[in-house]
Order: C-alpha cells, then structure tokens, then sequence
C-alpha cells in the first residue's frame, strides 16, 4: 500500500475525447500556474491528435505549443503519447525519421513518452524507445489492453516483461476503450506489480462507466500511478474526474496528497472553457456499456454514425456494431485503437452496407494483412487474406525494416518552406496538409476554424461571410455571399464549399458563384449533379467519401476489377474497381471531390 500518483489528461486525452482535440494554446496558458502547482506526477499536453489538429484545424504550430507549454510548467513533468513507429501519424516513418522526431520532442520540453504500438507488436516500439532513453527521458512502455482468446493474462505478463528488458522506465496498461472491470484490474495489477521491478500506470477510458471502480482496485494491488481528467473535461469517452478519485483516496493508505480545493478551482476554469467548443461536442460522449461487447472506442462510434446517416442507414448501426467483432476475428484479433480501430470499423461498415462481405476491401485492410503494421495476435482467415491479396507475399520482418531512411528527403522536398527541424518534421507527418500549413505561415494566411461562424450585414449591400463548418472531424470551408436588399421577396446568394460551387435545392437562390480555379465547375453546375448510375459500366463509391486519385483517363481500355479511382473515407483508402471490361468513356470526378453512392464517377462503354 503506498500514495498513487496522478497523470492529468485534460490538456490533451481529455480534450481530445470530449471535443475532437480542438482546445487552443491560448485556452490551456492562463491555468497553467496553477496545474503546475498542483503536484501532479505528470501532465499529458502532447501527442496523440494534437500535433494533426494544431496543424490541421487550429492552425497552430504544435512544437511552439509545447515550447509554450515547458515555459509555464517549469516544475512539472510534461508526457506525451506517441504511436510508436508511427509516432503521431497514421503509416510506419523510417528509423531517422523516429530517432528525429523524439530528439526534437525532448528538447523542446517532453519528459515522460507514454510509447505504444496498435497491434502490440513490440518490434515496433524499439527505435522510439532507444531515442527516448538516448534522449535522456522516461520511457513508459504501454501495453494495448483488449480481450479476445490469445489476450490472457500470461500474454499481458510476457509483454511487460519484455518492455522492461527494452529499457522502458514503467509500464502503462492502456485501456483504451474501457473494456477493464474491476476484478480484471485487480488482477492485472497485482500480476504486474508481482512480475516487474518497474512502476505500473493505469489509462482507462470511462466509456464504460467502470473506470473509477476500476482505478480504486488498481489502487489496492500496488499501482502506482492512474490518469484522470480534470471534472469539467472528465467522464464518458474521457477518463474518471480527477477531483473525485482524490477525494475517494483522501484519509487512506492511497492518498494522493493533492489538495482538492485547488483541484475543484482547475476544474471551475476548464468548466468556462468547455462551453467555447460546443459545437465541436460529439452525440456519442456518454456512458456506453456496448463498447464491453463490441470494443468499439466512442470516437470511432461517431465516425460510424456519420457514415451511415452520409447513406440514409443509420437504423443499420446495430448491424455495424455486430459485424466489427467478426471482421476483428477474421484479422486475428488486433487491438481497437489508431489505426486499427479505423481499420476494423471502416471494413466492417463496407460490409454491411455493400451487401456482401468483403466485396470492397480498403487498402488499409490489404497493408495488414501483408504485414505492413505488423504481427497479428492472433491468426488470420486464410479466405480474408486471399480475398484481399491473393498470393502476394506476406512480410514476416519488422515493417520500418523494409524503408529506407527518409529525413534527407523530406528536408529536399520541403525546402526552403522549412526554417528548421522541427519544420521539416511537421511536412514529414502530414505532407499535404504540412505543407499547405507551412505556405500559410510564411504568406501570414494562417487562419484558424473560427469558434462560431461569422455573420453579418451591411446596409443590405454586397456582405460576405466566410467560415469553416466541422462535422465529426470532417471540416468544410464555406463561402457565403448575398446580395441585395431584404425588403425583396427573391435574394440572390452565391455558395462554394472548398473553393468548389454547389448545387443548392433553395427557391431563392438564383445563382451559384463560380471558382474560375476549378474547370470542372461550370460542367458540375451546368449539369445539376453527375448522372445516376444505372449500367454495369457506371463506377461507383461503397460509401460517401472524397477522391484521393483518379487512376485512368478517358480513352483507356480496362479490365473487369482494374483499380480506376481511390477513395478516403474514415482515413481509409478504397480502391474503385472496374465493374466491366471495356473503354473509359466519360470521368465525372477529379482529385478532392467529394461522392456518394448513387453517383456515376467514372462510365465504361
């Protein structure tokens, strides 16, 4: 029995879960004197999808958030999450890339790396674990909990001790969907603490509703640290109130020794700072026992409701809900969380709504199964790997074993837009939208998503109102202008999303603002929309998504089954096979449009 350290979440995990990661360096400095004050055993302010969103959304440079960060918290340890070979993006980076990424992590402020691996294959956590401890810092190895009949208790036990001979400074056991119950934790902890000479944390999601219950008996079995999010960032998909767990500890052998009126002061701010992201709030934040049968995370549970509603068949979520654990078996069992959880859950929707399993395969799905993210747990359906791959071989060696290095490249390629490092590094984990970031910056056109959509008018002349819109994680600039007076009974307005006019079903609109930019856009507008499909010949989407690529041109002669577009959808990629053979006639699509699956995007004759 001893005290148990607190990690506090909220100015990363918590906000991450609660309103998509969009909380703003602006939002975290005015607290952050007294979060250091708090005596907290750490903070997590990094990694995971903040360096994605700052770029992406906030139009913040992430590594000065964290500078900013190691200057208002000089006495605290501040910790990010870091997706192993993945680091914080969504494919394996080459060693160099890694070993630069957490060289520059530490020396702009990191302390603690909480280091994970989605399919915890632990080849994949070595480089990054051997930069940390180059680097100087602490290495928290984590473990992805999830059930399934090869996770037993040994395996958890096997993997620990393996971390530990790796150099890792602790263990975390990383409950990432809130599938734990109490008597599991009680067991896990104690075998741990038992079998390791290292401390153990313990990251559990209150999904569930279990988490707390779950923190206390982990607490009675040697734990020795938990995560908690502050109260007005806690609960649902976030992790158990910080407040509460102090309190619940107070007058015992576990006591944290925080003060908790400090505490409850923290959290009366964040209370204030929440309502500023409202819109950002996703339906699926509650309490949700479903995640202990489906191990669904409750971000990718919205992401599943968005593609559905897209398809006019959201009655069909409990069908989805029910296919993901027989996908999950099909792929061996791999844990749910980034990427795999988006894997898992992207498949399993094309399932269902394709009307045959398996009929579309993302490319995601076929990367895995060739080995590319890594060993499965558990095996393989031979007839899902065929499906997807037919005979290509399938690589038993560490993925990043098989790239070469790539920082040399990248500094090539990015050029003169990089004024250092930490620069190059922002193009080298989101290439496009790294680099559109870095032009923005050196044109002082870096313009965040606005907290709430300006309006306005002006003495009923020529107004226009420019914001961007954001639907569970999807974000839509939108341009708005109208003209004359409002005593007339008929306006004229002019819309484009993305630069990109559309056809709008409203009796008053009149007329549709062209981007000279777009030569397709006449043809779009002139036509109303493209044509439905109707023949063998008409390509067509699974699901609504956007074109990464169009792979023909008219006039090329196809085979049945040939690749002729890519789709995203959810992060996936999806090849669009040809229905027939025959002649590419006609493309109604270019790269970035967006499409549903009532549309003809390419015709065969």
């Amino acid at each position: 029995m001893s005290k148990v350290h607190i990690t506090e979440t909220v100015l990363r995990d918590a906000h991450q879960s609660l309103i998509a990661t969009r909380m703003r360096t602006e939002d975290m400095l005015p607290i952050c004197d007294r979060l250091d004050k708090a005596g907290f055993w750490s903070l997590e302010v990094w990694g995971g999808a903040t360096f994605d969103a700052c770029i992406r959304f906030l139009k913040e440079d992430p590594w000065e958030r964290l500078r900013q960060l190691r200057q208002a918290l000089p006495n605290s340890r501040l910790q990010m999450l870091l997706r192993g070979q993945n680091l914080v993006g969504y494919r394996h980076y080459a060693d160099d890339v890694v070993r630069a990424f957490v060289r520059q992590a530490a020396d702009n402020g990191i302390d603690v790396f909480r280091i994970f691996d989605a399919m915890n294959d632990l080849r994949n956590l070595e480089t990054s674990i051997a930069a940390v401890k180059q680097a100087g810092k602490h290495a928290q190895g984590a473990i992805c909990y999830t059930t399934s009949p090869v996770h037993d208790l040994q395996y958890f036990i096997d993997h620990a001790r393996t971390l530990q001979e790796m150099g890792c400074d602790s263990i975390c056991i990383k409950d990432m969907a809130g599938l734990l119950t109490p008597a599991i934790t009680a067991e896990l902890v104690r075998s741990l603490v038992d079998s390791l000479d290292i401390p153990i944390h313990l990251h559990s999601h209150a999904t569930a509703g279990l988490a707390s219950m779950c923190q206390y008996r982990a607490a009675e079995n040697g734990i020795f640290a938990i995560d908690t999010a502050i109260s007005s960032f806690s609960g649902g998909t976030s992790h158990p109130p910080t407040e509460s767990m102090v309190a619940a500890f107070r007058h015992t052998d576990y006591d944290t020794g925080l003060d908790l009126e400090a505490l409850q002061d923290i959290g009366f701010y964040f209370y204030d700072v929440r309502k500023k992201y409202h819109q950002f709030e996703s339906e699926f934040t509650g309490l949700d026992t479903r995640v202990q049968v489906n191990q669904v995370p409750g971000g990718m549970i919205s992401n599943l409701s968005n593609q559905l509603k897209e398809q006019d068949a959201l009655a069909r979520m409990n069908e989805v809900l029910d296919e993901i654990p027989r996908v999950r078996k099909e792929l061996g069992y791999p844990p749910l969380v980034t990427p795999t959880s988006q894997i898992v859950g992207t498949q399993a929707v094309l399932n269902v709504i394709s009307g045959k399993r398996y009929k579309t395969i993302t490319n995601e799905v076929k990367l895995y199964l060739q080995g590319r993210y890594g060993k499965a747990p558990g095996e393989v359906s031979p007839q899902v790997r065929h499906m997807a791959i037919g005979n290509e071989e399938v690589i038993d060696c560490r993925p990043a074993d098989l790239l070469e290095d790539e920082m040399d490249r990248l500094r090539k390629e990015i050029g003169k837009l990089a004024h250092n490092e930490d620069d190059v590094l922002i193009y080298a984990m989101f290439p496009d939208v790294g680099r559109s970031f870095l032009e923005d910056r050196d044109q002082g056109k870096l313009v965040a998503e606005p907290l709430e959509p300006l309006s306005g008018e002006n003495n009923g002349h020529h107004v226009a109102t420019e914001f961007n819109v954001t639907i569970h994680g999807e974000t839509y600039h939108i341009n708005l202008t109208g003209t004359g007076h409002r005593v007339h009974d008929v306006r004229p307005y002019f819309l484009s999303i993305d630069g990109v006019p559309e056809e709008i079903m409203v009796e008053t609109l009149t007329e549709i603002d062209l981007n000279e930019e777009d030569e397709h856009a006449e043809k779009r507008v002139a036509s109303g929309k493209r044509p439905r499909a109707t023949g063998p010949g008409d390509v067509t989407a699974s699901m609504p998504g956007v074109i990464v690529e169009v792979l023909v041109n008219v006039g090329d002669d196809v085979k049945a089954g040939d690749p002729v577009l890519i789709t995203e959808a959810m992060k996936m990629e999806t090849e669009v096979q040809a229905g027939i053979s025959g002649t590419v006639a006609a493309i109604h699509v270019v790269k970035g449009d967006s499409v549903t699956p009532d549309e003809t995007l390419v015709e065969i004759k």
